[in-house]
């Protein structure tokens, strides 16, 4: 049994000679506070060089330094314009939103973006792909953007990010800065929890009848956001991440032996 109802365990138990009642094995999953029927994911980073990376971007995030820019950078891709096959039917007093569950696919674009520790503000483009000249492209956006201010750059360690092209750029622009977040370690990156926002409130549940459409959509939520921006806070500190690792790291062996 991989999935345990408070039923299920009820009988299984009494099939074992313990006689209780599925209300009893609910009372007392609440009172222990376990909920066998969810379940969370984890990824331990691999990465030799995962204290250093996580003090580093934590440092700027709670203590930038005195006058500089610190940006979170990521692209998100395959944004897809989707198109129902029939109209929505809108929320109404007694009735919730309905949508047909099929859809036409009318292409992709992948959104870059750039956001703002300080501000909240977000700089973004679309493209057609995600390559390393179309990341070329949005960072001389960026650049533009925050002409000769010593600018931070949090971002993954996707290989575009790491191109000899965008080396050669950062040679040419001494005050662009880039931290790379460890590896499978994404959650140190801001922008991906300005994604998470953007999908939900303008993305997910849209309906596009192009790609156009779809980055029309996208800038006008973009415009939107900055009118009326705020920063994410980012409240923990780099020790307290550390532990947590190693927490789950014991854990982990605990149960594995390795």
């Amino acid at each position: 049994m991989t999935h345990w109802s408070s039923r299920l365990l009820a009988r299984y138990l009494r099939r074992e000679g313990i006689t209780v009642s599925h209300v009893f094995v609910a009372d007392l999953w609440r009172e222990e506070r376990l909920r066998p029927w969810q379940q969370g994911t984890f990824k331990l980073s691999a990465d030799p060089r995962f204290e250093e990376k996580v003090t580093d971007i934590v440092g700027l995030y709670m203590d930038p330094p005195e006058g500089a820019v610190v940006l979170c950078v990521d692209e998100k891709s395959q944004v897809q314009a989707l198109d129902r096959t029939q109209p929505l039917l809108p929320m109404t007093f007694d009735k919730q939103e309905k949508r047909t569950h099929d859809y036409v696919r009318h292409g992709t674009t992948t959104l870059f973006a750039a956001l703002d520790m300080g501000t909240g503000e977000v700089t973004a483009s679309c493209h057609r792909q995600h390559r390393a000249v179309e990341f070329l492209s949005f960072l001389d956006t960026v650049e533009d953007k925050y002409r000769d201010r010593e600018t931070h750059v949090v971002l993954d360690n996707f290989s575009t990010h790491s191109t000899a092209a965008v080396k050669e750029w950062l040679a040419e622009h001494p005050n662009f800065h880039f931290h790379f977040t460890p590896v499978s370690g994404s959650f140190m990156n801001q922008v991906e929890t300005w994604f998470g926002v953007i999908t939900k409130q303008a993305i997910r549940r849209g309906t596009f009848k192009s790609v156009a459409h779809l980055i029309r959509r996208i800038n006008d939520y973009i415009a939107n956001w900055n009118s009326d921006c705020k920063p994410f806070m980012w409240t923990a500190d780099a020790a307290s991440i550390l532990a947590k690792v190693k927490f789950v790291e014991s854990q982990v062996r605990a149960i594995t032996g390795h």
